[in-house]
């Protein structure tokens, strides 16, 4: 045996190592291509988010725009029909939120100023056994911390200034992209699918159909779970006159969005309210029907409504909203589930390599996709 022969026979690579090493470079670089675009996604957050929260209600409304445009309405005016009512919904929403703080913030005020006071004599009287000269020496404390940090109040100010302005900016850029995704969704879809190789547009386009109809499923099934939660935990706010019911309907509502966790904490601001207006025992209460109204939500509504949608095991789910709530805050947390859910009925529709029989991506009109897009010109 040749020295090269006994060379190459003792520092021959295992199978093993080789296909590991095989596996970890491209994992590697996948890695870094998707952080990569996280990044870049985080950095136009002020562009990206809005187009994202457009896509989601596109997918909750694009059904009204096309029973409408089936109905002899020009899709034009049905797209803008659509997007004028869920403005108009939006902003009453807000309206029913203003109109309550107005009227019973006074009262909630003297509620936790109560609150104070007794906690004070709590202090005083409790196990604490605290005397007026150490209670007034915690008092001038807090005084002179609040009294200290004007500089920071102001700056937080500013940045909640700042925050409100690209707030409003989003909000304009979600509605503008929303009219468009309803009224020309199939054209914008169609240019999308011709940005990708002749070869792969056929499958392009059928991954998109299926999860579009993926999202829309659960958008919809989402909106009716929220309702239900907000209307559940309202009304046993309203049975219990706990102050700002509307409002907590509301807060219940944009929170069950974000699944598994989201109505539970939104639900949190209910027991509160009880807590600091009418004290331990109605909170207690409170507490009792945001625990009955999410049970009946996760045994009845969420398999009944949901079914295999999301087709996610609740361990993933749970880690999913983790990863986009560490990744994008609320935000992510919101556009975390419904992206993997995309994502996942995508693997599964490329591994089965049948097209589902659904609507295309944005409208009826990107039927006419269902061949692959001839070149542009």
């Amino acid at each position: 045996m040749s020295s090269e022969s006994r060379g190459a026979g003792r520092y021959a690579i295992p199978i093993g190592v080789e296909i590991a090493a095989a596996w970890a470079w491209r994992l590697v670089l996948i890695g870094a291509a998707g952080y990569l675009l996280i990044r870049v996604l985080g950095y136009f957050s002020e562009v990206t988010v809005p187009i994202a929260i457009a896509a989601l209600l596109a997918a909750l409304t694009v059904g009204a725009v096309d029973w409408l445009a089936r109905h002899g309405v020009p899709r034009l005016a049905a797209a803008l029909t659509v997007v004028l009512g869920l403005l108009l919904t939006v902003i009453g929403l807000i309206g029913v939120v203003g109109q309550q703080l107005s009227t019973q913030f006074d009262d909630l005020r003297d509620s936790v100023i109560q609150g104070i006071d007794q906690v004070q004599n709590w202090a005083r009287t409790g196990p604490l056994d605290l005397s007026d000269r150490q209670l007034d020496s915690w008092i001038d404390r807090l005084e002179k911390a609040i009294s200290s940090s004007d500089s920071a109040i102001f700056s937080q100010a500013t940045e909640v200034g700042v925050q409100i302005g690209h707030f409003v900016a989003g909000f304009l850029v979600t509605f503008f992209t929303l009219f468009f995704f309803l009224y020309e969704g199939a054209r914008i879809w169609g240019w999308i699918v011709r940005l990708f190789p002749r070869v792969a547009r056929e499958r392009v386009h059928s991954s998109g159909r299926a999860a579009w109809g993926s999202l829309t499923a659960f958008v919809r099934a989402t909106v009716l779970v929220a309702l239900a939660d907000a209307v559940g935990i309202a009304g046993v706010a309203l049975i219990l006159q706990v102050p700002l019911a509307a409002a907590i309907g509301v807060l219940v509502f944009l929170g069950a969005f974000i699944p598994i966790i989201g109505a539970t904490l939104s639900g949190l601001v209910a027991v509160l309210v009880a807590l600091v207006a009418q004290g331990p025992v109605t909170a207690l209460v409170m507490l009792a029907g945001v625990i009955a109204v999410q049970q009946i939500e996760a045994h009845v509504l969420q398999p009944f409504l949901m079914g295999h949608i999301v087709a996610l095991h609740p361990l993933a789910i749970l880690l999913v909203i983790a990863t986009g709530l560490v990744a994008g805050g609320i935000v992510g947390a919101l556009l975390a589930v419904p992206l993997a859910a995309c994502v996942n009925t995508i693997v599964r529709h490329l591994a089965a390599g049948d097209p589902p029989d659904t609507d295309g991506p944005l409208g009826e009109e990107s039927r006419d996709l269902g061949s692959p897009p001839a070149a542009p010109a």
